[in-house]
């Protein structure tokens, strides 16, 4: 009994070794954020992008919200008296995040053409 007890000990960390080599090697993927002031907007454009990605049958991790960034202003109301009087402005700005599994050349061809609406802009990363 002592000795399968040892050689399960030293099996066990061979086991881990190899399933973390193997995740790693020869896997690309396409990294996608997408930003907009609206959300709706932001929504139809991740639509159609996850569209055109499973037309070309890839595999789509997302897309995964990403935490609003909201810029805040202060303003005086009046230009020279009442400094207590002011106004607060905000900008929101949604983010979503889009993984794409081994992208083949036409998708990423694909991808390049979509026409998205204006006030969307896009980072692609290929990691």
């Amino acid at each position: 009994m002592a000795t399968a007890k040892t050689t399960k000990e030293k099996k066990a960390p061979k086991a881990k070794a190899v399933k973390s080599a193997s995740k790693d090697a020869g896997v690309s993927k396409l990294r996608i954020r997408v930003r907009a002031y609206e959300y709706k907007i932001l929504d139809v454009s991740v639509k159609q992008i996850i569209d055109t990605a499973l037309r070309f049958d890839a595999i789509v991790l997302g897309p995964i919200p990403l935490p609003t960034e909201i810029k805040k202003y202060t303003v005086n109301r009046a230009s020279f008296v009442f400094k207590n009087a002011r106004e607060q402005f905000e900008m929101r700005i949604h983010k979503r995040l889009i993984d794409i599994v081994s992208p083949t050349p036409k998708l990423i061809e694909s991808l390049t053409n979509l026409s998205l609406p204006s006030g969307v802009n896009i980072d692609v990363k290929l990691m």
